[in-house]
């Protein structure tokens, strides 16, 4: 949802959720019945990584500002992810006319995401429906209004999806069966295209879908209402359609921005094998500039919404967006320390905003270093676990890192942030380690520690 841009940026969901009750922080380290994404050997997989985008370029320039170094720098930091923003009006400019360019270009940044050996989300995003209400997104041609009106809010874009046509424009994406078709059919293409791709870990069908406000309605409930009556039978109309194509990958689905004020999702089952639930983690008062409140309860009152709809459908999350506009505040740091230790309870994984250079959200200095506090959040952990994971600890305080589990046979990979050289790997019980990978046989008890070397 972020622009690199935005510097004035709107809380993420101050319209949205106005008057939403947080849940109670009682629930919040409820988590035991969250599962685990697992890759195609069954290994327990931990995703950790960016937002990679170019939001600026179109056409013969599409995609420009990402560059090989983007992933070269995400790996030399320990992140193996990125969730890879394209744009529908990119790809279908015109009706049926399917951009070949464009498929090549994705093509070449996902070939350096391979060389560096990072996974890839391919994220259908979308900000304020698309360039019909001047952003990116859905094509101009797919976006119908019916004359409803529509006014900019330059210094508050987020305010833009509760203007009346493109609230509009939503209900037609949702309802009209040409549109349905043809969003599914763009879907059809893209995996059709990528699905033997081997840095492709999945699709993000739509970046922050939103919707249209009956009469009356509060927002909690109007967000809960588009979950479950229009998400809903979207994500599984998407969810076909990539299988018709590709049936390995996994598919994430996000929620409404609501989640972000702590409102469980409305959305129902979506009947696919390979989902991941994928909502973001904004604060509005963060977002507005505000510095982090350990004593509002944020944290745990988003925790304890958003495990709700993946302990009642089995399903992982991979939070898919995070982090605030402003990370070098007084309790920043509080906020990265506590927000990497719930995430790390409940998700598979994360992906952070964003991966540029300079200052806002960007994660990197113009030398490639990570900036200020975003510094948290490169610590050593475990790619992908071969077994069953027992327990799973991070110290801050003196930058260890612990793995418990009993192993099947397979390699455990595990990352480190910079060079190797700089940690040292221990394990008890009957395993061996070679570079970054700990083997062990089947059946054996292993822990494993990472700790800087003195």
């Amino acid at each position: 949802m972020r622009t690199s841009k935005s510097l004035a940026a709107v809380g993420c969901c101050a319209v949205l959720v106005a008057g939403a009750t947080a849940a109670p922080a009682a629930h919040a380290r409820d988590t035991s019945a969250v599962p685990r994404l697992t890759d195609e050997r069954g290994r327990t997989l931990t995703l950790r990584g960016w937002n990679v985008e170019d939001k600026t370029h179109r056409g013969d320039q599409a995609l420009s500002a990402i560059t090989e170094r983007t992933f070269r720098d995400l790996r030399a930091h320990g992140f193996g992810l990125a969730r890879l923003l394209v744009f529908w009006d990119d790809l279908e400019p015109v009706r049926g006319q399917y951009s070949q360019a464009y498929l090549r270009t994705i093509g070449r940044v996902l070939d350096w995401a391979h060389r560096y050996d990072v996974r890839v989300v391919i994220d259908a995003h979308q900000d304020v429906f698309g360039p019909a209400f001047g952003h990116r997104g859905i094509p101009e041609w797919a976006t119908r209004t019916d004359g409803l009106p529509f006014t900019p809010h330059p210094d508050d874009w987020f305010s833009e999806y509760y203007e009346p046509a493109v609230q509009r424009a939503f209900t037609h994406l949702y309802g009209d069966e040409d549109l349905r078709r043809a969003q599914a059919g763009m879907w059809r293409v893209l995996a059709g295209r990528f699905a033997h791709h081997p840095a492709v870990l999945g699709y993000d069908l739509i970046n922050e879908p939103m919707g249209e406000f009956r009469p009356g309605e509060d927002p909690p409930t109007a967000a809960r209402r588009i979950e479950a009556e229009q998400l809903t039978p979207m994500y599984n109309r998407l969810a076909r359609a990539v299988r018709a194509a590709d049936r390995r990958h996994w598919l994430f689905v996000e929620p409404t921005p609501a989640v972000g004020e702590g409102v469980p999702t409305g959305l129902g089952r979506i009947k696919d094998a390979k989902v991941v639930y994928a909502p973001h983690f904004y604060n509005t008062a963060m977002e507005a500039g505000a510095d982090y409140d350990p004593s509002a309860g944020w944290i745990e009152a988003y925790e304890a919404a958003v495990t709700t709809y993946p302990k009642k459908y089995r399903v992982p999350v991979v939070v898919g967006e995070w982090g605030p506009l402003n990370g070098e505040l007084p309790h920043m740091g509080r906020f990265y320390t506590d927000a990497l230790a719930s995430l790390a309870r409940y998700t598979s994984g994360w992906a952070g905003y964003v991966w540029c250079y300079g200052g806002g959200y960007c994660a990197a200095d113009e030398r490639g270093g990570l900036r200020g506090n975003k510094k948290l959040m490169a610590t050593p952990y475990a790619r992908a676990v071969a077994g069953r994971v027992r327990t799973q600890t991070y110290d801050p305080a003196t930058r260890t890192y612990r793995l418990g589990y009993v192993a099947d046979g397979g390699a455990t990979r595990l990352s480190l942030p910079t060079e190797a050289r700089r940690w040292r790997i221990s394990v008890t019980g009957p395993a061996r380690v070679r570079g970054l990978d700990v083997r062990a046989a089947a059946g054996s008890a292993v822990t494993v520690t990472v700790a800087p070397r003195a």
